[in-house]
């Protein structure tokens, strides 16, 4: 259809398979089928509903990766949509469509990268790989952590990975990610006794037993953060008690909260700090703790000179490094990877209705990733 720029034909294929997580639509049999004519071996790793594929071409190392999610969040109100989520259109120079900026386009770029990239050095050194999901904006349990953990397994390790997350933020090009906070989240039930609000009594209420260890919670200084890292910071999510009734004292309490943590800190750390405040205060509690990511960085190396070499040659934009925004699937990886580092289109709209991409920057992104595989496996410049 866009036999001109290559990346946008393959994203507007992709956009219009209807991918909701953990489904993936039949995007993996679509990029499997480009990725095999150039040599790629094909593995499937599937757990229960969710998809996965890794793909590999070369046994050398260093092995060269990019990584991304084919699935995406609902679309919301359709009639909220200028056009419908999964029918991609151009408008006004910008290409529409769930998925357009997170992360369709990017998923695009890394198979016309890899194809240009190819035809021009079929005998490149090193490996090239392709690790790709249907459960990153969902549970994210049986996505790419069990991908890695099957990779471990058998000792496979990558040296340097590109997730297609959209880092970038006013200008495309202007940021990439090179690590990303922790996440710790809890599930706290305080037990208090039900009773007559008019005989408080015989009650005890564990919405006010809790109310101070809860401002205490929420007031403490975690960590100061360090020179890459913001200070940690808690979040309580939701509260939930009573019955409905407003003359009921409820037996029990329910809260919901989350730390999205530095290096400097550890969940250990953070549990710990936490249940010693709940006690000082009386409480009778019981929490459930879920650490669905720990923080990592990648410090300034190959990876990084590559990428930033490759954005500023593309658009003559000198990237920032950064860590904030929530998680992703690079907090996996780097369990097996020695450098990984997040890149892609303008974040503004996405998960929101209308999502889209400037047509302008989505031949631009299989440029810089071209660019970075030029580097790291054929010794170019950018």
């Amino acid at each position: 259809m866009f036999s001109g720029n290559p990346t946008l034909s393959l994203a507007t294929e992709l956009i219009a398979r209807p991918s909701l997580t953990p489904e993936d639509g039949g995007c993996l049999e679509l990029l499997a089928a480009r990725l095999a004519p150039m040599g790629f071996r094909l593995e499937r790793l599937d757990r229960g509903t969710v998809r996965n594929l890794w793909a590999r071409r070369g046994n050398a190392a260093p092995v060269v990766c990019f990584a991304g999610h084919v699935d995406v969040v609902p679309g919301g109100p359709e009639n909220a949509w200028s056009s419908p989520p999964f029918q991609p259109e151009i408008r006004a120079g910008h290409l529409y469509g769930r998925g357009a900026a997170d992360m369709k386009t990017s998923l695009a770029a890394f198979v016309t990268a890899i194809e240009a990239f190819v035809a021009a050095h079929p005998d490149h050194p090193g490996s090239i790989a392709v690790l790709l999901t249907s459960d990153e904006e969902g549970a994210a349990i049986d996505g790419t952590a069990k991908v890695v953990e099957a990779l471990r397994a058998r000792g496979e390790r990558l040296d340097y990975c590109i997730v297609g997350e959209p880092t970038s933020g006013a200008r495309f090009g202007d940021t990439i990610k090179n690590g990303r906070r922790g996440s710790l989240s809890a599930t706290l039930r305080v037990r208090g006794q039900q009773g007559h609000v008019a005989y408080p009594q015989r009650a005890r209420n564990p919405i006010h037993t809790l109310a101070p260890a809860l401002a205490e919670l929420v007031a403490a200084s975690w960590d100061e953060g360090d020179e890459f890292f913001p200070p940690t910071s808690c979040q309580v999510s939701n509260i939930h008690a009573g019955t409905g009734a407003n003359n009921v004292i409820p037996g029990e309490c329910e809260v919901l909260f989350n730390f999205r943590f530095a290096p400097i800190s550890s969940a250990d750390s953070l549990k710990t700090r936490s249940e010693e405040i709940f006690r000082r205060h009386g409480l009778d509690y019981d929490i459930d703790w879920q650490l669905s990511g720990r923080p990592f960085r990648t410090g300034r190396g190959p990876l990084l000179a590559a990428l930033a070499a490759a954005i500023h040659a593309t658009t003559g934009i000198e990237p920032a490094l950064s860590t904030d925004g929530g998680t992703s699937d690079g907090r996996f990886i780097a369990d097996i990877c020695t450098e990984v580092a997040e890149f892609g289109p303008i974040n503004a709209t996405i998960h929101k209705i209308d999502e889209c991409i400037a047509v302008e920057t989505i031949a631009a992104l299989a440029e810089i990733y071209q660019r970075v595989l030029n580097q790291l496996l054929a010794g170019e410049t950018a």
